[in-house]
């Protein structure tokens, strides 16, 4: 049996595990505060001018921001954190100032030989979904396979949390099983949006071929219950995992298989003529249930530096849909590439792309694409210059006004004590 912290496979997709050799086992945990000039556009609320139009603002802004980042590793027990909060205020825009705040926080314990608890916990509150999850060097899982909002349309006040844990059984060498369960909430403030309560179960079981090679099959069950409106859906899902490191730091795992979506909501429906000429009224309600097959497959090709990450994951699921749209199968693709210099740059990009369609109130495609680059230089011991740009475009060919592109630009200056750059995330 491979000793804590030590190379034991590759990770399991399924799982929710970052990239194996990403699994650093000590990173100094170390603070940062940041001075930022801002620039966004197509700041729009969930609400409609006096014109009767949907918002679209640009403003320039200022912004604080802060945080603390690393990992520290005992015998028997591993933390990983990743915390990030701000105050953006806008000149022209005072409306839409914000305290954000995101959490994305890993434990592992190692009872026994055998057994093994992870515990995966990510929170936070916006108010401009940015859109893209990429693998942080301070956590050892990935947050694509959490339940954070990441396809919000309004510029809306949106309050999450994801809870995962995990207990992993190591029978032998070759052979583990894994019992894990999820709970999770997503709230927003504006009453025209919905929110979602949810819980999943899940079990698999792993067997390793070879030294750089798994194989595997797992179960799912999730849960959604929407706030505001009366609707639910259940999904069960079955799939084949298959994991292989393929040279020492390129590594590859997925999952493949089917899942059965089951949804309720309320329907408005027409009337019968009689009906309607003798109550006065065209329509009425009804609930509507359905049950659909789709596709539950994902995948990540990942390359781990010893100084970053590069990354291409993509797949094809089913999510609680945006708050506007409820349930909704989704096709999504993300890449990624981080790195933090030993001397004076720092660095990060992503790319996401997400097309979903709305199979519970609203029927209907809609899609998003979304990119973000970050940079940091030392200037001087200790301070840093921070560059960052996000762009986020959102589409549909079935509804007409969801289609906008909005920027937000970011120029500042940051401090963080050591000689490694600021890094940037």
């Amino acid at each position: 049996m491979p000793a804590f912290a030590q190379y034991a496979g590759p990770a399991i997709l399924s799982r929710g595990e970052a990239p194996s050799a990403m699994n650093t086992p000590q990173l100094s945990f170390r603070p940062y505060i940041e001075f930022d000039s801002v620039y966004s556009t197509g700041l729009a609320g969930a609400s409609v001018n006096s014109q009767g139009q949907i918002g679209n603002l640009a403003s320039f802004g200022v912004s604080l921001r802060g945080g603390v980042s690393g990992v520290h590793s005992w015998k028997h027990t591993k933390i990983g954190l990743e915390y990030q909060g701000s105050f953006d205020h806008y000149v022209k825009a005072s409306f839409f100032d914000s305290t954000n705040q995101s959490l994305m926080l890993g434990i592992t314990h190692q009872f026994t030989r055998h057994a093994m608890l992870t515990l995966r916990e990510s929170a936070g509150v916006f108010s401009r979904s940015y859109g893209v999850l990429g693998l942080a060097q301070s956590v050892p899982f990935d947050p694509s396979t959490t339940n954070v909002p990441q396809t919000d349309f309004f510029d809306n006040r949106t309050i999450y949390l994801s809870t995962q844990a995990d207990l992993s059984f190591q029978k032998s060498a070759r052979l583990s099983f894994d019992l894990g369960g999820d709970g999770f909430t997503n709230r927003r403030r504006s009453t025209a949006l919905f929110g979602v309560v949810g819980a999943s179960a899940r079990g698999d079981m792993q067997y390793r071929l070879t030294r750089r090679s798994t194989v595997g099959v797992n179960y799912s069950y999730t849960h959604y219950d929407f706030t505001g409106i009366f609707s639910g859906t259940d999904l069960h899902g079955v799939a084949l995992s298959y994991a292989i490191q393929i040279t020492r730091t390129l590594e590859f795992s997925g999952y493949g298989g089917a899942m059965r979506v089951e949804t309720k909501f309320i329907q408005s429906v027409p009337l019968d003529p009689a009906v309607a000429a003798l109550l006065g009224i065209t329509q009425g309600t009804a609930i509507a249930h359905g049950i659909t097959y789709t596709p539950n497959a994902s995948g990540r090709l990942s390359q781990t530096f010893h100084q970053g990450v590069f990354y291409v994951s993509g797949g094809h699921t089913v999510t609680p849909g945006n708050g506007l749209f409820l349930t909704s199968e989704a096709t999504v693709a993300m890449a990624g590439y981080s790195y933090t210099g030993l001397r004076r740059w720092s660095f990060n990009s992503g790319a996401g792309y997400s097309s979903a369609k709305s199979i519970s109130n609203i029927s209907g495609r809609y899609r998003d694409v979304y990119g973000t680059i970050s940079a940091s230089r030392e200037i001087v011991h200790s301070t840093h210059a921070v560059l960052s740009l996000n762009a986020h475009h959102y589409g549909s060919g079935d509804f007409t006004n969801y289609n906008r592109t909005v920027y937000d630009v970011r120029l500042g200056i940051g401090f963080t004590p050591g000689d490694v750059p600021l890094r940037v995330w």
